[in-house]
């Protein structure tokens, strides 16, 4: 296995072999194929945290607890806080039941759609130069989703949870459990769930998604108005 070890890392291979098919099940296995695994989810989740490390620092953002936070949150804000919070509910039920692929997958997708659906359409409010209530409320979101990813994770990257986690928790607050692997696994907020939000935002994604690939069948590029 060193070879793969040395090119791609431990939590590639362990990402790879949970996600791959269930346990039991035959699976093909090769250096690309895990690379595969790195493009697609660790490079995708590292550079939305660096995105977030890079742009906080610039304007040092400090975290607070959502009770705190001045602002009210944005409709984009609250769909991805009802998607994270409906993945913890997920992952919970799944790991209860040894479902570790379908664990792994759903957070998969929650950091595809974390990364271009809504650090994309938040990129503006980070950027902007002045430090106003939306972009605290943006900061605080994508906190708050970055550091529950480094707990959901922890069982399945535990090298990339926990750097996550130290730059993230320990580096602000020095009362903090002293590694992820030692803090408490998250528990879902119900009150923050939004069904409807969740079912209109999906519809407007579906669309979204449709309408690009009606674009590249006619060959018509992306920032060509119609």
């Amino acid at each position: 296995p060193w070879l793969v070890l040395d090119s791609h890392g431990a939590d590639a291979i362990r990402w790879y072999v949970y996600t791959a098919t269930p346990p039991g099940n035959d699976r093909r296995f090769s250096v690309d194929l895990v690379g595969e695994t790195v493009r697609k989810f660790i490079l995708t989740l590292w550079n939305v945290y660096s995105f977030f490390v890079t742009y906080a620092n610039i304007d040092r953002f400090s975290p607070v607890s959502p009770e705190e936070t001045e602002a009210a949150p944005s409709s984009l804000d609250r769909w991805i806080i009802s998607e994270l919070n409906t993945l913890v509910q997920d992952v919970t039920a799944n790991m209860d039941r040894y479902g570790v692929t379908e664990a792994a997958r759903a957070i998969q997708q929650f950091v595809d759609d974390l990364s271009n659906w809504y650090v994309r359409r938040s990129r503006r409010r980070f950027w902007k130069s002045e430090g106003d209530a939306d972009k605290l409320a943006a900061y605080q979101t994508l906190y708050e989703c970055l550091v529950t990813l480094s707990k959901l994770m922890s069982p399945f990257v535990p090298f990339v949870a926990e750097e996550m986690y130290q730059n993230l928790v320990r580096a602000v607050d020095a009362q903090a459990r002293g590694s992820v692997h030692l803090a408490d696994f998250p528990t879902p907020n119900g009150a923050a769930i939004d069904r409807a939000l969740m079912d209109n935002t999906r519809l407007a994604m579906r669309i979204s998604s449709l309408g690009r690939a009606a674009r590249e069948k006619a060959g018509v590029k992306v920032r060509q108005p119609l």
